[in-house]
């Protein structure tokens, strides 16, 4: 799992490259927590995430609770099985998708 992050206008954007499972959540949550106080926003950009765990689901429900004090948190640019995993949890109706 890679995580690149930028900090622009107090919006921290998340580049998420790989898979999102048990092991590597922790990883991107380390990464995520260390800007997250700061951030008014964040944007998830999945666009090379290639799976998301549920493990991987957890850590994006406690950042939008987290974020929906703020200016909230949107996930950009999920392939086409990321973007159904949500819409069988039932998650794309709780995110804010584009």
């Amino acid at each position: 799992m890679i995580v690149t992050k930028k900090m622009e206008n107090a919006v921290l954007t998340v580049y998420l490259d790989g898979k999102m499972d048990t092991n590597t959540t922790p990883i991107v949550e380390k990464e995520i927590e260390a800007d997250v106080e700061e951030a008014k926003a964040v944007v998830i950009d999945m666009k090379d995430l290639k799976y998301i765990s549920s493990a991987g689901l957890r850590l994006l429900l406690s950042l939008h609770k987290k974020m929906a004090a703020k200016s909230g948190m949107t996930i950009k640019n999920a392939n086409e099985t990321i973007t159904e995993i949500f819409e069988f949890t039932g998650f794309a109706d709780v995110f804010t998708i584009e």
